[in-house]
């Protein structure tokens, strides 16, 4: 399964609803995926490829090699 290797973020599961008339008229599950991307990061001092999620990427949780 797709998941981040730092934060640990992963694909999470729900209903979109169709609504009409202020009525919810059906219900039909979803998946929202995490927005991943393959980084060349150290690593216990060597670089390694692993997935990560833009929200570390763009925190600065990684450091890239």
């Amino acid at each position: 399964m797709a998941k981040c290797a730092i934060c640990g973020k992963s694909v999470s599961y729900g209903n979109k609803l169709s609504i009409t008339r202020s009525h919810i008229s059906k219900r039909s599950t979803r998946t929202w995926k995490p927005n991943l991307r393959s980084v060349k990061a150290v690593i216990d001092g060597e670089s390694k490829r692993i997935k990560v999620c833009a929200k570390c990427l763009r925190s600065g949780k990684v450091v890239k090699a």
